[in-house]
Parts: C-alpha cells; structure tokens; sequence
C-alpha cells in the first residue's frame, strides 16, 4: 500500500498540468463556445485538482463525479477520478474507471497505466503485464511503465516459487515470498490469505488471525478468510468454535475444499478424543488406548491437539505399566508443544517409576521454572531427594528384596546372601572371583546392618546421610585386614568413629572411669594391646583380646554391650568364634555384629 501511495503521489503532483493535454486527446472536442454542460464539467473538474493536490481526495472524488455526470464521455474525468479512488484505496472502483478512460480513449497512456496499477495491486500480475506492456507500444520510453512492468514479473515469480513450496510444505518460504509480493499488490486479499494459511500452519495463530480479521472487517462474506479464522481456532484446540466458522465458510463458499476437509477432520478428531476420555474414565484402558491411536491419525498438522492426545495415551500406557511407551508418548508431546507442562509431568513420574532420577529432575526443572507453585517445588524436591539416594548403595537391592519389604523378610534375605557369598563357599574359585565374592559377602553385612535397624533404616529411606550420624559404611583398618562395618562410639555427648582411627604406638591406660574422653578412647580402641592376637594366625583370637574388646567398650560407656556380654563370653566359652571363623576378619564382625550399639 506505501508503495502505490507513493507512486500515485508523484502522478498526483503532475495531474492538474497534463489534464489539458489529456483532454485534447478526448472524443469530446472543445470548440470556440463550448456547450453550458461542458464548461459546468470543466468547472467541476478543477475543483477537483484543487482539492486533490490538497490530498483532500474524498472531496476531489466529488466534484470528479459531478464532471463526469455532467460529461460521461471524458476519458481523462474517469481517469482523474481512478487516480482518487486509488489514493484511498479503493482499488477495484478505481480498476472499473481506468478501464472505462482506455475504452473512450484507448491512446490515452497514464489510464493504462493506472489500469496496470490497479490490476498489480489486486494482485492479477497477469493483466497488469499487459496494461503495462500496451502502455509502452505507445511511450516505449516512459520509466513508469517500464518499472512496473518489472514489477508485474517479480509478482508473478514469487507466485510461482509460492505455489511449489506450498506443495512441499515449506510454509516459511511461502510467507516470504507473500510478503514480497504484498509490496507490489497490498490489496491482493488472496496473497494474504495464502499467508494467513501458512502462518497458521506454523503455528503463529495471533499473526494469522490479525490477517483473517482484517479481511472480514472488509468484506466479512470472505469464506476464505473464514476458514483461515476456523482454521487458526483448530490448531489451538478450540474445535467447537472452529467448526462454526467452517459452516459459516461453507455457506458462503459450499464448494470451498479446503473448508470441507477442515470441518470433516475437526468433526472427526472431536469425536475420537471425547471416545477416548469416556473410556479412560470407565477403566477401559485398551479400548482408550485405541481410540487416542485412531485420533493421532486424523489429521498430522493439529500440533496442539495432538499434543494432548499423545499425553492422554502415555497416560493409558502408564496405566497398563508400559512405562517406556508412555515415556515416548510424553516425549512426542513435548516436541510438538514444548509448553505442555502436564507431558512433562507425566514424563517425569514415568522416569521416578523406572528409577531414572536425573531425568526426572530435568523435567521437574522446566516445570518448575515455567510454574513455580509450591507442589511443583515439592515434586522437584521428592526427584533431587530420590537421585540423591539413587547414587548410594542400593541396600535393597543387595539383598534381593523389596523397599517395602518386612523385617523377617529382611532377615530371611540377608542369610541367604551370606551364604551364598560366603568366603568359605569360594576357597576353591579364583583370586579374582574371591576378591568379588569377598566384597559382595561385605555389602550384604552392610545391608543388613542398616536394614535390620529401625532408625538407620527410617534414616537410609528418607535420604539423609548416615555419615551425619556416624553410619559411614567403610571398612576399619586393623592390622591384618580390613574389617567388616562401623564401630560407632559416643563419649561425653560427641560422636566417634573407629573407621578413622590409626593404631597408636603405645598401649593405652585404662581408667576407671565409667566415660572416657575421646582420644582415649581412640587410643584404646585402635590399640596394639585391643588387637593383640588378631595379626597372626587363622583361627581367631585368643579369648584375652576378647576380653580386653569387651572391656574397652564397656569403659566407653556403652550399656548395651554389658547387656550383650554374656553373650559374648558364652560363645568364646564354647569356643564357637574361634571355631568357626577361618580368619581374623570374620572373627571381628561376629563380634561386632554381637556388640553394636
């Protein structure tokens, strides 16, 4: 529109001084006393001029009219006339009287220029080209012509380019090209509702919709720009209201095609979703599971509708524990809508499900950034916590049961695994294959050391760390070999941990206090004298070490070894520790396991 107001200026600066020339060349001669309707055109006319180099163009169209009421059979009153009508952007009238000028007088250059004009920018490169064309038979040097007769070829290109990527489906290209073509032709409502289309195929549905309603605000009988109006309102999963814009297409246009698919896929669609939800709702999963299947298939380019209707069926397959195909639907979701907060959700309890925490903290991420409510902060906060204790030792699993598994259970396990990895059972295997069942034989007495107790155990299931209360699960150094779990001490209120002890170089003194401090303690612990008997032989300790163990751990102010003290004595008495245990080390976690506090 810039671009003909433009050109239609420079003309307008012009007109008033070729308009004696122009008539000249009218099939209306002037003669030496012209007739009183003549000379009354003449008046009208130039009240015209006036009030069109004032760019007052409504009030030159009126006295332009008067003229040629006055004297119909002026080319240059119909052509002066066209010239107004297209600086207020009328240009199919203004088409209607340059072609009424080039019938009265068909030399008459600037009408055929205006007819180009008025051809080009309603968007019929066509007849432009030949307006121009015979513009130039009769002034092959006027630049005017020539330009916009390059100006009809460039139209009539991007048509062409338009039409071949509109059938690949590379609707980028097509706005493009409609763009270009919609400086040379802005009234062209065809142009722009080939954009419109594209753009609502693109997704940009407030672009697409401004297009359409800018053409119903003209001529709200368009039914191409209703479908469009219908068709952005599909695509945003409002079917309801864009089935009564294709009706209303329909009736303005009962053999619009593309209105007809539309209606019949969204009549479609609506139907196979709402199938599907009923089912869902009735606990038939399968059957939903079908129906949502037989939607996706309807019609590929509804990228919101589709969206949904893949989360729906992920939903059905989370349902029926096919939780990888679930995954899959929700990821699809999300690469057509990567706003969908809810494929997300349903994405990131899939991957809690199928243990794949880091994910699910992803997703979870995203939502909460897009949505920060508080139960997405908590969802997020539940996945952290899960991936957190996902990167420890799974207990659970080593054992072979289940997270909500009872103590017996637990108990039943754990021997289970003891004897099946039990150093014994693999003397005969080699170095490597011992070394393996060796440490497997070690986490199944870890695993079973925070199952087997309730608070450790209420602790490991809420995440927290176990080292924050002296839980740490590795091995304590005594000469001889590592040993088997954690020995843990509390003195005066502060914990310790023997896992960091070294042994010192002298024996410690024993006090007769009932509490010792911590660095006696850890001297008495790690002690040569507490491990006397532990650095050589394969058959156990004498009974002395053991006593001194016990000792050492009643001075420490442990109640529950004197509690346990009797059992210990009892089994030393009968000779069974040193009797069953074939080295040092399980020698150490019997009598661990017996005195654990």
């Amino acid at each position: 529109m810039a671009a003909a107001a433009e050109c239609d200026v420079v003309m307008a600066e012009t007109e008033p001084e070729l308009l004696d020339d122009e008539e000249a060349k009218s099939p209306t001669p002037l003669t030496s006393h012209p007739s009183v309707p003549l000379l009354e055109a003449e008046s009208f006319k130039e009240q015209g001029n006036a009030y069109y180099a004032k760019k007052d163009y409504n009030e030159a169209y009126n006295y332009y009219t008067k003229a040629i009421d006055m004297c119909p059979k002026n080319a240059s009153y119909y052509g002066n006339r066209a010239a107004t009508l297209m600086m207020l952007g009328r240009f199919r009238e203004a088409l209607g009287d340059a072609q009424q000028s080039v019938r009265l007088d068909d030399s008459f250059v600037r009408g055929h220029l205006r007819e180009g004009k008025c051809h080009l920018s309603l968007g019929n490169a066509m007849a432009a080209r030949r307006s121009f064309q015979r513009a130039l038979e009769l002034d092959h040097k006027n630049a005017q012509a020539q330009q916009e007769f390059k100006n009809a070829n460039a139209v009539i290109e991007y048509e062409k380019i338009a039409e071949t990527d509109f059938e690949k489906r590379d609707f980028r290209k097509v706005v493009f090209c409609m763009d270009r073509a919609l400086e040379y032709a802005p009234a062209c409502h065809r142009f722009k509702i080939i954009k419109a289309e594209c753009l609502a195929m693109l997704g940009r549905h407030p672009e697409a919709q401004s297009v359409a309603s800018d053409i119903l605000r003209m001529d709200s009988t368009n039914a191409d720009a209703l479908y469009v109006r219908g068709l952005c309102l599909y695509y945003e999963d409002c079917i309801e209201k864009a089935v009564q814009f294709f009706v209303q297409a329909l009736r303005m246009a009962p053999d619009h095609e593309k209105a007809c698919v539309a209606c019949r896929n969204a009549k479609a669609l609506k139907a196979k979703k709402e199938d599907g939800n009923k089912a869902f709702k009735e606990g038939n999963y399968k059957l939903a599971y079908e129906l949502y299947t037989e939607a996706l298939g309807i019609d590929p380019n509804n990228i919101k509708t589709n969206a949904k209707l893949y989360c729906n069926r992920g939903t059905v397959n989370s349902k029926l524990r096919k939780l990888d195909d679930a995954i899959e639907d929700c990821t699809n979701a999300v690469k057509l809508d990567d706003t969908y907060i809810k494929a997300y959700l349903r994405r990131a309890q899939c991957y809690m499900d199928t243990e794949q925490y880091e994910e699910a903290v992803r997703d979870y991420e995203k939502v909460y950034q897009t949505e920060k409510t508080k139960e997405h902060k908590q969802l997020l906060k539940n996945a952290q916590l899960e991936l957190k204790k996902s990167k420890r030792k799974d207990y659970y699993k080593i054992l072979g049961v289940d997270k909500n598994a009872s103590e017996d259970e637990i108990k039943k396990a754990y021997r289970k695994r003891a004897l099946m990895h039990h150093p014994d059972r693999h003397s005969g295997a080699s170095a490597e294959v011992q070394k393996e069942e060796e440490k497997k034989f070690k986490e199944v007495g870890e695993a079973f050391t925070i199952l087997s107790d309730p608070k450790k155990k209420t602790r490991y299931d809420s995440g927290q760390d176990l080292d924050e209360e002296g839980m740490n699960m590795g091995g304590l150094d005594f000469p001889g070999g590592p040993v088997v779990g954690t020995l843990r001490f509390r003195c005066r209120g502060h914990g310790f941990d023997a896992a960091r002890c070294s042994p010192p170089k002298k024996t410690p003194r024993f006090t007769n206090n009932k509490h010792c401090s911590a660095q006696q303690l850890r001297r008495i612990v790690s002690s040569q004298k507490l491990l006397k008997g532990y650095k050589s032989g394969s058959h156990g300790p004498d009974l002395g070490s053991g006593d001194i163990f016990v000792m050492a751990l009643r001075r420490a102010g442990l109640e529950r070894v004197r509690r346990r003290e009797d059992t210990i004595t009892r089994r030393e008495s009968e000779g069974t520790i040193g009797r069953q245990c074939e080295n040092q080390q399980e020698w150490l976690w019997n009598v661990l396991g017996e005195a654990e506090d």
